[in-house]
């Protein structure tokens, strides 16, 4: 049977729990342990594709397809579990299996309920994940604070699960915030109330971890847990990271929080063997030369909306090519209005236009893939990013002017980017997503990186290049590189004079980890090294 750990927070949002419970997760498989994740989101919406990324962060994409919350994403760098629907729920997804079964009369008429129904939901879906992963333990991210009225039912569930799995089976970790106020002061009491309120919903912390700034003494220690009914052998402090998140893993562990939670749920002695992290750190420390990347989106976008681009970016710099990471943010929109972008570009080893989705900055995102392509510096292009390699081709090379994409301009003469059904080879209508079989050219540069004519790679896409206009490309030095093994469709472009230019239809970024780069990251960045080593 599996043993569960429930992972919730209070005082504020944003202290970091989604990494802080992807950490857990990691150092618990670093002591040989088979675990599983999952994240129970506080939203009504049935799941994350429809939450604008200016709200709520990039959309991370599973293997089986499933739009989950940036944190599944976490999950994935820090852990090798394979993350599928199953791992991440909404309270809007667990009230639409509720009403689907009261439709089909599964309730034999009882009057449907939060309680038990919707707390007996959460319950099957968190007890169903520990069953078919077969883990040793589950570790369960509550999302939301303490407090909030959508995490209500999460909290219920959480509570009657851990009086039914019994005690050494099931464990809470509380994140809180230690803050400092004027004189340098730390205070505990956000932290009391915290706790106060997640034990008037009848839960006990077991951990707490406390997000501070400072570093808290032993007496400040002492004063948490006799204020807030826990060890004081079980308050640990989750610090400000100093250069990246993966410190973290080193962290918790110099402190013993993997320790105190294997004593908790009795899983014995065991070693935690955290290497690959202390080898990644020890490479991002001391690296032999850097890489200065411009990313090119939105203005309001360009942090957690494209996290796992970042995060790839930053794997692929470190651990294949020993480089320190620069990543400068341009707003799109911004260079709609300049005269010369070149100024933009300034002292840049390569440029990367990620998935983006709206006509806001379309122009501005144009001009960059023409000016990547003019100035021969390295470009990967992601979804969008991709696309509008066809359609800078088009407008600028074979001098269709008004060559568009149809999500942007429905009646356009030459729709170079379609829907699938739009176009002159139609093949079914509907958004591509998660894993899907990609075929790679050979005598390709893509096929020089990954080696092999056959990848899985996953997806989140829509709109498609129209295979029509392919021979127009490749008379102006746009040739298509892959395919999709599946329809057909255009996967991959690469310009043929030019030193690295590759334009991508999949998302490469959401199978990236620090000791894994992906293989295309790994190439752009040594390709936009060599530009600066040859300048």
């Amino acid at each position: 049977m599996s043993k569960y750990i429930f992972v919730t927070s209070g005082v504020c949002s944003s202290l970091g729990k989604g990494v802080a419970t992807s950490t857990i997760g990691s150092l618990l498989e670093c002591s040989g342990l088979k675990i599983a994740m999952m994240k129970c989101d506080p939203y009504i919406n049935v799941d994350a594709g429809n939450i604008s990324p200016f709200q709520h962060g990039e959309v991370y994409v599973t293997e089986d397809g499933a739009e989950t919350d940036l944190d599944i994403g976490n999950f994935s760098r820090f852990t090798d579990v394979r993350l599928t629907s199953e791992n991440c729920i909404s309270i809007g997804k667990v009230y639409e299996n509720v009403i689907r079964n009261e439709r089909a009369g599964r309730y034999n008429g009882r009057t449907v309920q939060v309680i038990p129904h919707i707390t007996d939901e959460i319950k099957r879906c968190i007890r169903h994940l520990g069953t078919t992963s077969g883990a040793d333990v589950v570790i369960v991210e509550i999302g939301g604070t303490v407090g909030d009225i959508e995490a209500v039912p999460y909290l219920e569930a959480v509570r009657q699960l851990i009086r039914e799995t019994g005690k050494g089976n099931a464990l809470t970790i509380h994140l809180t915030l230690i803050p400092v106020i004027t004189g340098n002061e730390l205070k505990s009491k956000p932290t009391q109330h915290s706790v106060k309120q997640l034990q008037e919903v009848g839960i006990q912390p077991d951990i707490l971890l406390c997000r501070c700034s400072e570093d808290v003494d032993l007496a400040m220690k002492k004063k948490i847990s006799s204020f807030c009914n826990v060890s004081e052998g079980a308050v640990f402090v989750s610090p400000d990271i100093k250069q990246s998140i993966y410190e973290l893993p080193v962290l918790f562990h110099k402190e013993g929080l993997d320790s105190k939670v294997l004593e908790k749920l009795s899983l014995g002695n065991r070693t935690t063997d955290i290497r690959k992290w202390t080898d990644f750190l020890e490479k991002l420390s001391h690296p032999t030369q850097n890489a200065t990347i411009a990313m090119v989106g939105k203005k309001d976008y360009l942090d957690n909306c494209y996290k796992s681009v970042q995060e790839a970016l930053f794997h692929a710099a470190i651990t294949a090519n020993n480089a320190s990471l620069s990543i400068k943010k341009i707003d799109a929109e911004t260079l709609e209005n300049a005269s010369d972008i070149s100024d933009y570009f300034n002292d840049i080893d390569g440029i990367v236009v990620p998935g983006n989705y709206g006509q806001r900055g379309f122009l501005g995102l144009l001009s960059t893939v023409r000016f990547a392509r003019e100035h021969k510096i390295p470009f990967l292009g992601i979804d969008l990013g991709m696309q509008l390699m066809a359609i800078d081709t088009a407008r600028y090379l074979c001098g269709w002017e008004d060559a568009d994409t149809t999500e942007f301009m429905q009646n356009c003469a030459h729709p170079v980017i379609s829907l699938p059904e739009e176009q002159t080879l139609p093949s079914e209508g509907i958004i591509k997503l998660g894993a899907n079989p990609v075929t790679i050219y050979e005598n390709t540069k893509l096929y020089s990186i990954y080696n092999s004519t056959q990848i899985v790679e996953r997806h989140r896409s829509k709109y498609t290049f129209d295979r029509r206009y392919t021979k127009s490309m490749q008379e102006h030095g746009l040739v298509t590189s892959a395919v999709a093994t599946s329809d057909n469709q255009t996967e991959a472009f690469e310009w043929t004079a030019h030193p690295w230019g590759i334009g991508v239809q999949y998302h490469p970024e959401f199978i990236s980890q620090p000791s894994k780069p992906h293989p295309l990251f790994t190439s752009f960045i040594q390709a936009s090294l060599q530009k600066k080593e040859a300048e």
